[in-house]
């Protein structure tokens, strides 16, 4: 399988996803200054989503992900949301920073686009089959900005 013969360049575990560099590619947060900073309260967790929440935030404060933060401009909360397979996938709501965004200008691509400059190749993956989509890191500069907020505190 085409996976087994190139294992070395696809993610594995969490532990893996710390060596992906920021020179590679970064996200960068441009806001509309206009609009202040949202700083939103945790929501409260059903008891059982709380357990998996907990493990999530352990597991990736584990290989330095993200970590702790005491103050924070930018705050969002978590919230589940339940998957096709019946399992809680813990998700930040980034819905106020969203709005605070500046826009892209450049228009996404038509699929049918895309699709026809991959026509004609034996292979193409953009997964890391791990988590199924790459993580590309916030640029340091913006990190700030996707602070999220949960029962055991806020983190970056």
């Amino acid at each position: 399988m085409l996976f087994d013969e190139f294992k070395d360049v696809f993610t594995w575990t969490y532990k893996n996803m710390k060596d992906i560099l920021l020179e590679l590619a970064q996200h960068k947060i441009e806001l509309d200054t206009s609009i202040p900073p949202a700083h939103q309260a945790r929501n409260k967790l059903n008891p059982n989503c709380a357990v998996i929440v907990k493990h999530d935030i352990d597991k990736l404060l584990t290989i330095r992900f993200f970590q702790p933060i005491e103050k924070a401009a930018w705050l969002s909360p978590i919230v589940i949301v339940p998957k096709k397979n019946n399992k809680l996938k813990n998700c930040e709501d980034f819905r106020k920073l969203n709005k605070a965004t500046k826009k892209n200008p450049y228009p996404l691509p038509f699929s049918d686009e895309v699709l026809n400059t991959l026509a004609g190749y034996e292979a193409y993956s953009f997964l890391d089959r791990y988590s199924g989509y790459h993580h590309i890191f916030i640029a340091p500069k913006d990190r700030y900005k996707t602070t999220f907020v949960a029962n055991w505190g806020a983190f970056v």
